[in-house]
């Protein structure tokens, strides 16, 4: 009787069909399991996508984001702004992976859904100034720096790109290239609402964990606007030589808007024409900091030194301003002036 219930292993016959049972659910699984993986959602691919490009794995990250893109390309108009910026992501993995054609390519795709977008315009000027396309970088970084004068990469790249465009097509250069394009204001106003608004989402939480910020709120897009209005009745006044006045204006103008490097040039000039050479030279020093390449800085800054008698700082002035320029008609007769006496 034992040997017709058992099988020639020794193991008991009816536990054969529950032993396939278990075997075919484990299939099963197997089967099922890799398309679960398959389903995740495109925020989940883009957040791995992040997690890799943090950790300098770049060529995955790209795999990723090439996912993420391949879903929203079929809803673009929905998702524009989510597409625009997967595009940059993967721009700044193909750059740091030394592809910049690539990052050229995604950078203009990003733009193109979201123009004006300032990692994007940063990520093409430095994927151009790595191929050397100094003219094209140029356009870029200075695009930016209308966007918000304050971004230390788009200062850095323009004095870089300057200085090799002078080196490479001489005091000519600026005759060479590409139009640069006009950011309107409503750009400038918005980017302007974003930083304010990711400053105090950061002082926030900086708060809760008990850090101390120092930190200023950036600036509204009503006060560039009130910067703005008062700058253009400086302008006005200067136009009617009345100085003082739109001296007084200007000032009202930084008030509102700290960042305008132009206002303070401007009020430079109304402090050179009522003699008070030393503040002209400290809106000059405050306008250099923003641009450290600013002609009509430098040439007023220069103005106010040898009305003071500071040769030497005169004459560094106005050398650095040939450097930037060296066909500045106005600079060198000045030097030219000072080296006959």
């Amino acid at each position: 009787m034992k040997k017709h219930l058992e099988n020639d292993q020794g193991s008991p016959n009816f536990l054969i069909p529950l032993y396939i049972f278990y075997f075919c659910l484990f299939l099963q699984r197997q089967e099922v399991m890799p398309q679960q993986r398959k389903t995740k959602s495109w925020t989940e691919l883009k957040q791995a996508g992040n997690e890799c490009f943090k950790t300098g794995q770049y060529g995955e990250a790209v795999n990723l984001y090439s996912q993420v893109i391949k879903v929203l390309e079929k809803s673009r108009e929905e998702f524009s702004a989510d597409l625009a910026i997967v595009y940059s992501n993967r721009a700044a993995s193909y750059l740091k992976d030394g592809n910049c054609t690539a990052c050229v390519k995604d950078c203009d795709m990003s733009l193109e859904l979201s123009p004006f977008n300032v990692k994007s315009l940063l990520r093409r000027a430095a994927a151009y100034e790595a191929v050397e396309q100094y003219r094209n970088a140029y356009v870029d970084y200075r695009t930016v720096l209308q966007i918000d004068c304050n971004v230390t990469a788009a200062q850095d790249g323009t004095h870089r790109m300057t200085k090799a465009l002078t080196e490479a097509d001489g005091p000519s250069w600026r005759e060479k290239l590409p139009p640069i394009p006009s950011v309107p204001v409503s750009v400038r106003e918005k980017f302007a609402t974003q930083s304010a608004a990711n400053v105090k989402q950061h002082i926030s939480a900086a708060n809760q964990n008990g850090i101390k910020q120092t930190n200023k709120p950036a600036l509204s897009s009503e006060d560039i606007k009130k910067g703005q209005n008062f700058k253009e009745e400086g302008n006005a006044l200067v136009k009617k030589g009345d100085y003082r006045k739109a001296i007084d204006k200007y000032t009202q103008s930084l008030q509102h808007n700290p960042t305008e490097v132009t206002t303070y040039t401007n009020r430079a000039l109304c402090y050179l024409s009522v003699k008070q050479f030393q503040e002209a030279i400290s809106d000059c020093d405050k306008a250099l900091m923003i641009d450290s390449g600013n002609i009509k800085a430098l040439y007023r800054r220069a103005q106010a030194h040898k009305e003071l008698k500071n040769i030497k700082a005169f004459v560094e002035d106005l050398q650095s301003l040939l450097k930037v320029e060296p066909n500045n008609t106005a600079a060198l007769k000045l030097l030219q002036e000072v080296q006959k006496k």
